[in-house]
């Protein structure tokens, strides 16, 4: 028997519409705040995410999906996405005709990680980019709606955590000093943290192999080398935060794990006892020079993700059920083939008319019909035999009281927008079930 790959998962029925409910509420929330979609490919040209051997980030350097197509052209399984969408924004030139990009983006990704609950090598993951202004109140607006999201799912109790990189001057005088401070413990450093030494002192922060080490927990924070215009910026978002009413707690060890980030760097959190420690659902950041890293113009832009997993299981602890009953508005059981066929006919006509319906294709007994009508959670159930057929009507039978009547066979819409709210025939139940 074939099995799916370690890491990867399939999404039943019963348990997708979790998934459809999710991705909803995403683009409700998206649409409040203005961002469009875009989709990109599952697969890019390998150097859209390995840009530079500098670069220290273990997804890049440890998890990425490479391969040679048929051609021998080096392409790699997107594990991330803002790569992506920066060089569909750069390549489409978009910014030539929109002046300020709000994009998001739904869809799967792929990491060679060592799979854990919630983490996989294939996973979904929803993130928005925000392109084409330098205002730190860009900033704040990507943080807003990661925190409209988390409380639309139903999780009240959320913070950010924030820090600010600064800008290129400020970074280069604190990671000088960083090498400097780690240089002096470096036969204590994990092998990881040696490497990154080299690379990118910043994402020695990041370790969780040495966090806790004395030397860690004092070594300089970047708030003090921040310069003056850094320090403006950074207050004006934190500030923007309070007018709105967002709680935040600034972090100064956050570097977040991607090399490109710039000025400020943010986590979202939730208060799940399920989570423990692990209890970040999404995080992003600014980007000054990733859009011309891709080959575009000077401009800048910032970013936030969620993994969809994460998501549903905060949903399931802590928010509102994302599961929806499944139902029929009207379900048909046939006795005789030109029952059937009739059966067939009144379910397009009534699907056209928006109803919701169903009938048994597998030719099963009276009995075994009706308990089908049960399993697709049925309002109404229709029952054509030759006689009805004669006739020009159909027995049908309100599954909620057991009321049970003869009616015409061109009446069953009107018979069951009656008993219905008229105004949404395809809402569900309704509150009938």
């Amino acid at each position: 028997m074939n099995t799916k790959p370690k890491g990867t998962y399939d999404v039943l029925p019963g348990e997708s519409e979790r998934w459809i409910n999710l991705e909803s509420a995403i683009r409700k929330v998206c649409r409040l705040y203005n961002f469009k979609e875009i989709r990109t490919p599952i697969f890019e040209s390998y150097n859209v995410f390995h840009r530079s051997q500098d670069d220290s980030s273990d997804m890049v350097n440890k998890e990425t999906y490479d391969f040679e197509d048929r051609s021998e052209r080096k392409m790699t399984l997107r594990p991330e996405g803002t790569a992506g969408v920066i060089r569909a924004y750069v390549e489409n030139k978009i910014y030539a005709n929109e002046p300020l990009s709000k994009l998001y983006y739904v869809g799967p990704m792929f990491r060679y990680e060592r799979p854990q609950k919630g983490r996989n090598r294939q996973f979904s993951q929803f993130g928005v980019e925000l392109l084409g202004s330098d205002s730190p109140l860009v900033d704040v607006e990507v943080i807003s709606l990661g925190v409209t999201l988390i409380k639309a799912i139903g999780l009240k109790d959320v913070k950010v955590k924030i820090n600010s990189l600064g800008d290129s001057i400020s970074r280069m005088n604190y990671k000088n000093v960083l090498v400097k401070h780690f240089s002096n413990h470096l036969d204590e450093l994990c092998e990881d943290c040696k490497e990154r030494l080299q690379k990118n002192p910043l994402r020695l922060l990041d370790c969780k192999v040495c966090k806790d080490k004395e030397f860690f927990i004092n070594a300089p924070k970047i708030n003090d080398y921040l310069n003056l215009e850094s320090k403006k910026r950074f207050e004006t978002v934190l500030q923007s935060l309070d007018s709105l009413g967002i709680e935040y707690e600034v972090s100064p060890n956050l570097v977040r794990g991607l090399d490109y980030y710039s000025h400020t760097v943010f986590e979202l959190e939730v208060n799940i006892p399920e989570f423990g420690a692990q209890n970040v659902i999404g995080a992003g950041g600014r980007y000054d020079n990733l859009v011309k890293e891709l080959g575009g113009p000077d401009i800048t832009g910032v970013g936030m993700a969620f993994g969809l997993e994460r998501l549903l299981m905060a949903s399931e602890f802590g928010g509102k059920s994302l599961k929806s009953k499944d139902f029929v508005h009207v379900y048909f059981i046939t006795l005789g083939e030109k029952a059937k066929a009739e059966g067939l006919k009144q379910i397009a006509l009534l699907r056209n008319l928006g109803l919701v319906c169903d009938m048994d294709y597998v030719g099963t007994s009276l009995k075994a019909q009706f308990k089908h009508a049960d399993n697709a959670n049925a309002m109404f159930t229709c029952i054509l035999g030759d006689n009805e057929l004669e006739n020009g009507v159909v027995n049908i039978k309100d599954n909620l009281t057991d009321e049970q009547e003869t009616i015409k066979l061109n009446e069953i819409f009107e018979y069951v927008m009656n008993k219905i709210k008229p105004e949404n025939p395809c809402a569900g139940c309704n509150g009938r079930k």
